[in-house]
């Protein structure tokens, strides 16, 4: 009997675990699509990919040494609890002080955390995890972090190991990331959704909410699995202004280009975006000067754009001691749509305003939820009938000095398989015409539509 006391005492005081990371700068290293997709032969399932719009930093995760889940209502509060205990423990070998090297999270959120997860189930509420090799690209040079967890006090042996998979890495070649062949395209109850968007309108000219944001969805089928790595290819290729991710997790890959950044934060300094309304490009140069001067000119644009505006700016106030707002908006140009883009940046106040507490209090903005939020919310609920998962939600990550960034899961698909599940959305204000919002979601789709081998 005190054995088997003995037993269970153990079982309820486990070993403290601590994280072990090194950090060391990199020479001879391919381009960062090329090292993401040479590590799929090892890695497949447990690989991640970022890259900034102006390609100041590019992250590439493989495996990992601790994976966190949203399991709690508050995911935010949740997550950044979870990191910050074990921040408290960490032992980092580094000569180099450069942001997002060391110990990183890198993750998502879902849209909307009360919903139970469908296709999006092997996601569900949320998933970060601290890869166990990192390669970070800046533009002057290419640094590797390894990681382990360890339940002693020694340096686990894990380390060397890694350490020694990350050089083999950069020499290994990269497969051949070819498309299966497209066996159907089909759009998930279009009629259906143009209903909800008349519904909306009415909702709106009652007086219930001022805007909402209605999404809807599109299958694609293949004749073999899809690989994350043959839409990246096409994505780096085609969409220059965006940002870039593939967030695995075993067979399924979250691939997208977003266009919207939610939140950056460095050291005190803090950089959101305004970005709402939107009109296609155009044809040649003058055709497309005409559409930009309409957009910066169109009423229903221009109100949709002030609530995102309105809505960050009031957002951002209380935490900072300085925040600047530009008076009007400026064209942001991608390959396919163009948008009224505003940013807004600051200076937090306190260094405890953490930038999980920041994409708390402005997830969803109005680009991708309404106003008030709480109402729009509910009418996406009962109007979309569909769960984004982790469509239009944060999307990012941070470093163990609080550094970090996310952004918005736009333009955007999740990849099951042989299937392929795309999402756009669009804002829904008292004048919308649901036959125009489908042709805006139309336009939306097309960046990935096309990186799926679409038409």
């Amino acid at each position: 009997m005190a054995k088997n006391n003995s037993y269970i005492l153990k079982e309820k005081n486990p070993p403290v675990q601590k994280l072990y990371s090194k950090v060391v700068n990199c020479q001879a290293v391919p381009g960062p699509f090329q090292l993401f997709n040479a590590g799929a032969h090892l890695f497949y399932g447990n690989r991640f990919y970022w890259q900034d719009p102006q390609r100041e930093i590019v992250f590439i995760g493989f495996g990992d040494v601790r994976t966190f889940r949203v399991t709690e209502a508050d995911g935010f509060a949740q997550i950044e609890k979870e990191w910050n205990e074990l921040a408290g423990r960490m032992e980092i070998d580094q000569e180099i002080q450069e942001m997002g090297t060391g110990p990183l999270l890198f993750g998502g959120f879902a849209f909307d955390q009360t919903l139970g997860k469908r296709e999006w189930a092997a996601f569900g509420q949320g998933i970060f995890r601290i890869p166990q090799i990192l390669f970070t690209f800046k533009k002057d040079a290419v640094y590797l972090t390894v990681n382990a967890i360890s339940n002693g006090q020694d340096l686990p042996g894990g380390m060397r190991g890694a350490e020694e998979t990350a050089r083999r890495l950069l020499t290994k070649s990269p497969r051949d990331p070819a498309l299966p062949k497209v066996k159907y395209v089909r759009e998930i109850s279009a009629a259906k959704w143009k209903e909800s968007v008349a519904n909306a309108v009415r909702l709106i000219q009652k007086g219930e909410m001022d805007k909402v944001v209605l999404a809807r969805k599109m299958e694609m089928a293949y004749d073999g699995a899809v690989n994350p790595d043959a839409v990246l290819l096409a994505l780096s290729e085609q969409q220059h202004e965006s940002y870039l991710f593939v967030l695995e997790e075993e067979n399924e890959s979250f691939v997208g280009a977003s266009p919207e950044r939610l939140i950056r934060k460095t050291d005190r300094e803090i950089l959101s975006t305004c970005l709402a309304g939107s009109i296609k490009r155009g044809r040649d140069e003058a055709e497309d000067l005409k559409l930009g001067g309409m957009l910066l000119s169109d009423k229903k644009n221009l109100n949709e754009h002030r609530f995102v505006v309105s809505m960050i700016q009031n957002v951002l106030a209380p935490f900072c001691s300085e925040l600047i707002v530009p008076d009007a908006p400026v064209l942001m140009k991608m390959r396919d749509i163009q948008h009224l883009y505003t940013p807004v940046t600051g200076t937090v106040k306190d260094k405890e305003t953490t930038i999980f507490k920041l994409a708390k209090a402005l997830h969803p903005t109005p680009a991708l939820g309404g106003i008030p939020r709480k109402c729009a919310l509910e009418a996406i609920r009962r109007l979309e009938k569909m769960d984004r998962g982790l469509y239009g939600a944060p999307l990012g990550w941070v470093d163990y000095r609080g550094n970090g960034e996310f952004c918005v899961g736009i333009r955007s698909g999740l990849l099951k398989e042989d299937h392929a599940y795309l999402y756009a959305g669009c804002g829904v204000v008292a004048d919308s015409v649901p036959e125009e919002e489908y042709k805006e979601t139309g336009v939306k789709f097309t960046p990935m539509l096309r990186a799926l081998g679409g038409k």
